[in-house]
């Protein structure tokens, strides 16, 4: 009766959606007669809902499952499925970690005996997930092609036996992908060894290709048609785990519950697909539940909504490649020159480059319709840094300077990825960002001096930097970390760093490509590309609506990325010697797409995915690279027409050298003022919500700041303060613990920025936070310098101990924030005891340490911060006698080891390991079974950047006199990182920091969800709703005149439930 209840509430607030969202539900009833064919089924006439494809890491897609369940039910109320029993999945009695074929053959021993005792010819929809979770996308390609064709033989024995043993039967396959989870990752080893950018690259192409073989399969077997009453169809679109699909900043639609924006896709791809429809800028991120129409009315089958994904992309006209080199004088200087200002073609020795995967040459020679292929990194015909073959047939920079210098070095050739000898000084990295920019310039400069065909100190250099591609295509997914502040301050690290290390250097610093006139691509289906991969590579670009705000901030980024770069270097912070210099080569500012005759774009410019570039693209970009060079300052041509048909240029009589400011007598823009000096490492607060709950809560997952009565915090070093405030050697065993960044409470928010100075503008009354005047232990920091995760269980014991016995709290009432930060020393400490510092060991002591906080303590909430990438101590430089001498002691297998042995690439891989185990553990149920106890991670130090200084040197202004224990600032700089990491949803926490100074950082709880935010309450779109039965997909506006058209339909739907239910009976 109470299951009744709640689907009448449901169909009710259903019937009030259809009529406020202008979605009339008026074809949802069952046909009046079971329908002969599977063409004319309705959603209303299906009885049995079934699954196959899910196994035991399926809890997210058994959410959404369950979600659709509960919705078929209201259109067909006597709807039987596995989640409309308790016992859930295993319904059917076989385990989910079965496969395919043997689940197809359990559904259908189950399904057959439904339906032996159906007589009234009702329906089965069967739904087959295909997981992509069980491939490794970053294996080799052969590998992947050999698994993608497993894959698709698999479904076609389980669709086969399904189409042997059922009738009446509808079989929809839809692909799922679970993202990217610890899970996998243990299954995936490469993963570790992958970059985060090249592993979305190389994951949605594997997604798009498989997809595309399933659409293959299904029409090379005709839908699988067995007579009228039995069918199968893909769904249109993959399901992605995690993945919004908006293209609107993130914080436009962080309230909504990811699970029901993937239940509503799975639930459309179902449906014929509707015609396309204008929506305002304002409604189009409002998820809205769509209903069969009078002309849409039936579950999708290929006869009545034929797919569209099998279209190829015509094969177009190979063209030549190569350049002629019009230019009679290729000699280089008499004499080697000293200056860059003097520097001619002919003398440049050595070719690098850095960036992404147009530097790295992804897919540049990749057929039309070989989408995998793209992975390919087809280095050596890569525009910028490229040397196969010759000019005449292939068209690079380096081909052309190897007409003035046969002994140019440092090109790539053939392909491969970064780590492959034949890359050579290429060090782009498919997916790249900014961000990865300097590590791929250490790496860089590395190989340069290590190199026997490079005279590293005589030797002129040619390097090339682009990017920014990538960081666009992100932007609406984090606006924080791609800002233009960022970018600028990435490629500035970047830049400093080759200032201060590489003598003798040009530095071709191309303007990011102004992308939004690729959109073309994507909007015009006469082109046949594939539209859904290039939503998933540049989602923030091709996915708003023309003339929309999101797509109008998109391009005041993009303009601002190009026009930083003029700041950066115009301040002349490069040109201080005589021996290097950056020139900004502006000619992708403004592009213009290749047309055919009849006026569509060009698709040979591009590769397979129609994102990437094809060969002829990189001819041209070559081309207008070199051109650029030789182009004065000022005079440079900064717009790109790709159908245009130009020569090279040769070096000018008058002033045959490579352009800079000083040869071509440009004179650079004002610096900008001064900034005005730091008094102190305090914040601003703007937060006006002080307010604590009404009354106390007890349930951690309402818990607001103001409820905070209690501070405490475990860990090493780092957490007591060790050496924050320091100036020489003598101070540095010294415990400031006042200043600590998650315990600290010395002065006021506004000079010494800690986690507690933040809680006590919401609680005065905050205790346990720890000061510098204490000589003896009243605070709750029960941290110890050189601890390891062994010691933890200790210090939480201890912990409980001091908290019994305080007098002034009420351990069993007062609600308490514990922050653990632990593992800095195991990892420092790792080379020297590897069984007692494993992954393995560190998180048995992590996970006895929680355990016993969850057995013992009530209402805490429990902050665990993630180990932090430790190899960034390894840039932090001075010269003093603490750095020389200390850094090293105090992380020995960190400091120790050179940056290119095998023991750095372990003790960075055992790094990662530290992450993924304290993932794992989290991601799962262990600490869930309590209100009052929740084990939050913060993951802020999961990527770490620390500034540099004008020199290109870290600036050691966040580090203590021994150059690896944390000062006062890089201490306020963590509890910003760790406070605004608190007011995160799970899922979407920011996962680095890269201490930048700012006093107004410091964000606010949100107005709609004012509380700390829990796995739970991250789920919930308003954690204060008391209706379980109202989901976030049903944009309920109240209204009398809508409840009437929901009883209204409560009424008719139950009177059809009931006439179906007397007619079985008379049968």
């Amino acid at each position: 009766m109470e299951r009744i209840f709640e689907q009448l509430v449901l169909i009710s607030l259903l019937g009030f959606t259809c009529v406020t969202a202008g979605l009339p539900c008026t074809q949802s009833f069952p046909s009046q007669q079971s329908p002969l064919t599977a063409d004319k089924v309705r959603p209303s006439d299906i009885s049995v809902l079934s699954y196959i494809g899910l196994n035991e890491q399926s809890t997210e897609l058994s959410t959404v499952l369950s979600k659709l369940t509960e919705l078929m039910t209201l259109l067909s109320p006597g709807l039987t499925s596995p989640f409309s029993n308790e016992k859930g999945f295993k319904t059917y009695g076989f385990p989910q970690h079965s496969g395919l074929m043997d689940q197809a053959k359990e559904v259908s021993k189950y399904l057959l005996s439904k339906q032996d005792s159906d007589k009234n010819g009702d329906w089965t929809l069967v739904l087959l997930f295909v997981q992509l979770d069980q491939l490794c996308a970053c294996d080799q390609q052969q590998q992947i092609s050999s698994h993608l064709k497993s894959v698709v033989k698999e479904v076609d024995g389980a669709v086969q036996l399904l189409r042997s043993k059922l009738r009446r039967t509808l079989v929809s396959v839809a692909l799922w992908d679970g993202g990217l989870d610890t899970v996998q990752k243990k299954m995936c080893p490469c993963m570790l060894q992958t970059s985060e950018g090249e592993l979305k690259l190389q994951r949605t192409i594997l997604t798009h290709t498989l997809q595309e073989s399933l659409g293959e399969l299904m029409s090379q077997k005709h839908w699988y048609r067995n007579g009228d009453d039995f069918t199968v169809t893909l769904q249109e679109t993959p399901l992605i785990k995690g993945l919004s699909s908006t293209g609107k900043p993130l914080g436009e639609f962080e309230s909504l519950k990811h699970t029901d924006e993937v239940m509503l896709q799975l639930w459309r791809n179902l449906l014929q697909p509707m015609a396309a429809q204008h929506v305002s800028d304002e409604k189009k991120y409002i998820e809205t539940l769509l209903c069969p129409t009078e002309d849409r009315q039936f579950l999708r089958t290929e006869a009545n909504a034929p797919s569209s994904r099998h279209s190829k992309a015509d094969n177009p006209v190979q063209t030549y490649s190569g350049t002629d080199m019009p230019c009679e004088d290729l000699s280089p200087s008499p004499s080697v020159p000293n200056s860059v200002h003097e520097l001619r073609p002919g003398d440049i020795k050595v070719v690098a480059a850095v960036g992404d995967s147009l530097t790295a040459g992804n897919g540049i020679a990749s057929s039309p319709n070989n989408v995998l292929d793209v992975i390919r990194q087809y280095r050596g015909l890569s525009w910028s840094i490229g040397g196969d073959e010759n000019l005449t047939t292939v068209t690079t920079l380096p081909n052309i300077l190897r007409h003035f210098n046969h002994n140019v070095t440092g090109y790539s050739l053939g392909i491969g990825d970064q780590n492959n000898p034949k890359a050579f000084l290429n060090q782009a990295v498919p997916g790249g960002k900014s961000r990865d920019i300097p590590s791929q310039v250490r790496t860089l400069v590395s190989k340069m001096k290590s190199d026997p065909n490079v005279n590293f100190e005589n030797d002129w250099k040619v390097i090339t930097i682009f990017i920014g591609g990538n960081d666009v295509c992100a932007y609406c997914e984090n606006s924080l970390l791609y800002s233009v502040e960022n970018y600028v301050g990435f490629l500035q690290e970047s830049l400093d760093y080759l200032f201060k290390e590489v003598p003798r250097a040009f530095v071709n610093l191309v303007e990011p490509l102004y992308i939004t006139p690729l959109r073309e691509m994507y909007t015009d289906t006469s082109l046949k590309c594939p539209t859904w991969l290039m939503s998933m590579l540049c989602p923030c670009v091709v996915l708003p609506e023309a003339d929309s705000v999101a797509l109008k901030e998109l391009e005041t980024i993009n303009r601002g990325y190009q026009q930083s770069l003029h700041g950066l270097i115009e301040s002349g912070r490069y040109d201080t010697r005589t021996d290097f210099t950056v020139v900004i080569q502006p000619f992708l500012r403004d592009i213009t797409l290749p047309r055919l005759e009849d006026g569509r774009a060009d698709r040979s410019f591009f590769s397979a995915d129609c994102f990437h570039l094809s060969r002829k693209a990189h001819t041209v970009m070559a081309r207008s690279l070199w051109n650029n060079m030789l182009e004065p300052l000022g005079s440079k041509t900064s717009s790109q027409d790709f159908s245009s048909n130009f020569d090279l240029k040769c070096p000018a009589n008058a002033s045959p050298f490579i352009r800079t400011y000083k040869n071509s007598d440009y004179i650079y823009s004002e610096l900008p003022s001064t900034p005005e000096p730091i008094l102190n490492w305090g914040s601003d607060f703007a937060c006006g919500n002080f307010a604590p709950s009404e009354s106390q809560p007890t349930s951690v997952h309402k818990l607001r700041p103001s409820d905070i009565q209690v501070m405490a915090a475990l860990g090493d070093s780092f957490t007591t303060g060790t050496g924050a405030k320091s100036n020489d050697l003598f101070q540095l065993d010294q415990e400031f613990k006042g200043v600590s960044w998650s315990i600290g409470g010395d002065q006021t928010l506004e000079t010494v920025t800690t986690l507690p100075n933040i809680l006590k503008k919401f609680n005065s009354n905050l205790k346990g936070f720890s000061k510098d005047e204490e000589q003896v232990q009243t605070g709750f920091n029960m941290a110890a310098a050189g601890a390891k995760s062994s010691d933890l269980p200790a210090q939480v014991q201890a912990l409980i101990k001091a908290m019994k016995e305080n007098k002034e709290m009420n351990y069993e009432t007062d609600w308490k924030l514990v922050t653990i930060f632990i593992g800095t020393a195991d990892i420092c400490n790792y080379c020297l005891d590897q069984n007692n510092l494993s992954p393995k060991k560190y998180i048995d002591n992590l996970m006895l340490s929680l355990d016993k906080l969850y057995e013992e303590m009530p209402r805490v909430l429990v902050n665990l911060v993630n180990i932090m990438q430790m190899d960034v101590f390894k840039t932090v430089k001075k010269d003093t006698l603490g750095c020389s001498l200390l850094q090293s002691s105090s992380c020995q297998c960190i400091i120790g080891p050179h940056s290119s042995s095998p023991q750095f690439e372990e003790i960075k891989l055992i790094n990662r390991n530290y992450q993924t185990e304290i993932e794992y553990l989290i991601s799962g149920d262990r600490y869930d079974g309590k209100e009052d106890f929740a084990v939050v991670l913060q993951p802020f130090f999961h990527y770490s950047f620390f500034p540099q200084t004008g020199t290109g040197e870290t600036d050691t202004s966040f580090f203590s006199v021994d150059c690896f224990h944390m000062s006062e600032r890089a201490h306020a700089e963590m509890a910003i990182a760790l406070w605004n990491n608190m007011l995160e949803p799970v899922g979407r926490k920011q996962t680095y920091n890269n201490f930048t100074h700012d006093r107004s950082k410091i964000n606010c709880p949100s107005e709609t969800s004012p509380f700390i935010r829990t796995k739970i309450n991250s789920q919930a779109s308003s954690p204060e709703s008391t209706s379980t039965t109202v989901q976030v997909w049903v944009p309920v506006v109240a209204g009398v005149a809508s409840l009437l058209v929901g009883a209204l339909i409560c009424f008719l739907i139950m009177s059809i439930v009931q006439r179906k239910k007397n007619k079985r009976g008379g049968n």
